[in-house]
């Protein structure tokens, strides 16, 4: 008890000669503050341990942790990702343009082409145009990989990998917004035609009917509509706006087999080519995981790129370089699965916070 009480004297004594700096009184206390800090730090707590339970989890069944450079050719070549971009100078002088990556996904690719066989990483990775409560412009990926392995067997990961963090942060649900999650349930799996036949909508008409279909569809059940949406955008919107607020009630919920058009780097399904494996996880409607059956074929790969980076140049005005190392190595990865977790979004949605902020150990910048 004593040295409790020491420790305690010490830093009252060491904040009394450090004062704190003269501050608006409009300002919030930054998370340096001893009293926000100590409010902050059993979610930080929790965070830890959860890291650390991710990392058990994953050696537990013969996974090798890898880490993948930030800095990359490409960011990413999906159309709405946004990169922080900068110069790299060479001792020469000479300058080339360089991306912090949106996700450690080529690099890891590159490892499975290289032999690697079951590995993850816990990634900082780094989006643009990013803000909001669950959104943040640098954030925290847990991403692996199975080779040979099927889109169900990286779903049942996933739903394990979120109970898990649950358990290491002592949470008996997942919660936000007045809602929860039992994470510990058996989660719910829907294909995104039956969570758009819930909403009223037939979506394999619309696949088949173009976007004009699609559009008089959605807009009379009220879906605001633009003359310039594309196919994609009014999926898009009504999958927000209608499909994941539904999901994750109760028990987390993977949606699965989205259109093709809606899943980039995914294959066809070997039943219809007209659908993706791909399935995106969700609890208390909030997006937790995004998972694919990996797309191995660069030629078609390079054909969404391209097609990608197409529509980015005519929403946003630029695009970014496609890798052609990646590209390269794409065809010798074998078949696999993967799956992109939001690390920050589940401790968040485990500890009760209401904002990422909460959940991050220095969230003094963005």
């Amino acid at each position: 008890m004593r040295a409790r009480q020491s420790v305690v004297a010490r830093d009252i004594a060491a904040a009394a000669r450090y004062p704190r700096p003269m501050r608006d009184d409009h300002d919030p206390p930054p998370f340096w503050d001893r009293e926000v800090h100590a409010a902050r730090r059993p979610r930080l707590l929790a965070r830890a341990r959860a890291a650390a339970a991710v990392r058990a989890w994953f050696a537990a069944r013969d996974f090798v942790e890898v880490e993948t450079d930030a800095l990359q050719v490409s960011p990413g070549n999906e159309t709405h990702l946004s990169a922080y971009s900068t110069e790299a100078i060479g001792l020469d002088g000479a300058r080339r343009l360089l991306h912090l990556h949106t996700s450690p996904e080529f690099a890891m690719k590159k490892l499975l082409a290289a032999g690697e066989t079951r590995i993850f990483s816990v990634a900082r990775v780094f989006r643009n145009r990013e803000g909001g409560r669950l959104h943040a412009p640098e954030f925290t990926m847990l991403e692996w990989y199975r080779v040979g392995a099927p889109l169900s067997g990286i779903a049942d990961d996933a739903a394990a990998l979120c109970a898990e963090i649950a358990r290491a942060c002592g949470a008996p649900r997942l919660a936000w917004r007045g809602r929860a999650a039992d994470p510990f349930a058996p989660a719910e799996t829907v294909t995104t035609v039956e969570a758009f036949r819930r909403a009223g909508v037939d979506l394999e008409a619309a696949i088949g009917g173009g976007r004009e279909g699609f559009a008089r569809a959605l807009a009379a059940k009220g879906l605001r509509v633009g003359a310039d949406d594309t196919w994609s955008d009014l999926f898009s919107r009504a999958l927000v706006e209608w499909i994941e607020p539904t999901l994750g009630d109760g028990r987390i919920a993977a949606l699965s087999r989205y259109p093709r058009s809606e899943a980039a780097l995914a294959r066809a399904c070997p039943d219809d080519s007209r659908y993706a494996e791909r399935f995106e996880l969700y609890a208390c409607g909030v997006e937790l995981a995004n998972a694919f059956g990996e797309l191995t074929d660069p030629v078609e790969q390079r054909a969404r790129f391209d097609a990608d980076m197409a529509e980015r140049r005519r929403i946003y005005g630029d695009d970014y370089p496609l890798d052609e190392d990646f590209l390269a190595a794409l065809a010798h990865v074998p078949e696999c699965s993967g799956c992109a977790l939001g690390f920050d979004r589940v401790v968040a949605l485990a500890t009760g916070a209401r904002d990422l902020r909460d959940v991050r150990w220095t969230p003094g910048q963005a």
